[in-house]
């Protein structure tokens, strides 16, 4: 078995808002990984006195957890119960009904013997290449199929100057348009303090032998492939599992680098927070 991550803050001066782990039962059979990317508030009132990276660190703590010590238990009712136990730690002091409550995005698999299950739930990526060298990209589209109305209110965003007041005022009314499809129905789910989001997330069960590495990523780290479109989720495995996790998110940062004001690759984040987790079980 080989395990490889790397996980790296978008901004130096601000705390990294992913989660990356990886974990092996004591019996040394199997495994899990778990990817959490948090999702960043706007720096006015969110309900909660907790930081994001407070809650990645518990919520993706648990999902470890659950899943390594209940193999038993479905990936989706591990997640439900990690976000019921994070719920917990911060009901009587926050006010988990308000929309920006602390949330992320989840990526989990795990491996036995005979089989690997996936989760996926929102925009982070799981890879997984099978043993005939051809690779699957497990993705949630929901983030991409919201109404025509919310991105044509991101194209306006980023059709303005970065810094601008006009900017600032576009952004507040798309953040707007966003947070109104969160966790609802025609819209899109992050895993947050209702655990019957983890229903929503997407599933599936691949045969062991099929399966040659996984890989997941956060959204910082996949824009190589969706945003910058240096290569195909081919091309992401091949990189990664030759040379490392850090390997792409130094081409990242290089691309990122490149075009510091977005304007040929546009994205909501100049530099984002990126994680990467390689296994090849």
């Amino acid at each position: 078995m080989h395990l490889a991550l790397a996980t790296e803050p978008g901004d130096p001066q601000h705390p990294n808002e992913d989660y990356a782990s990886v974990a092996v039962p004591a019996s040394g059979q199997g495994g899990v990984l778990v990817l959490l990317d948090g999702v960043t508030p706007p720096e006015d009132d969110h309900g909660c006195v907790h930081t994001v990276p407070w809650f990645t660190a518990r919520l993706g703590g648990a999902m470890l957890e659950l899943s390594v010590s209940h193999p038993d238990m479905t990936l989706p009712k591990a997640l439900a119960a990690a976000i019921s136990r994070t719920a917990e730690g911060h009901r009587a002091s926050c006010d988990l009904s308000h929309p920006r409550t602390p949330q992320a995005t989840v990526v989990a698999a795990r491996w036995s013997e005979h089989t690997v299950e996936h989760l996926v739930l929102s925009d982070s990526v799981l890879l997984l290449e099978r043993t005939d060298g051809t690779v699957l990209p497990v993705l949630d589209p929901r983030l991409d199929e919201l109404p025509p109305a919310v991105g044509e209110l991101r194209a306006a965003v980023r059709a303005l100057p970065r810094g601008s007041a006009e900017r600032a005022a576009a952004g507040r009314e798309y953040v707007r348009a966003v947070e109104a499809l969160r966790n609802a129905e025609g819209g899109f789910f992050t895993a947050a303090a209702d655990p019957a989001v983890a229903a929503r997330a997407v599933t599936g069960t691949t045969p062991r032998s099929a399966v040659r590495s996984l890989t997941a990523l956060s959204d910082g780290a996949s824009r190589w492939v969706e945003v910058f479109r240096e290569g195909s989720w081919a091309d992401c495995v091949a990189l990664v599992a030759g040379q490392g996790p850090q390997a792409l998110i130094d081409r990242v940062r290089a691309a990122e680098a490149a075009d510091p004001a977005g304007t040929a690759y546009p994205r909501g984040k100049a530099r984002d927070d990126a994680a990467v987790i390689f296994v090849a079980p």
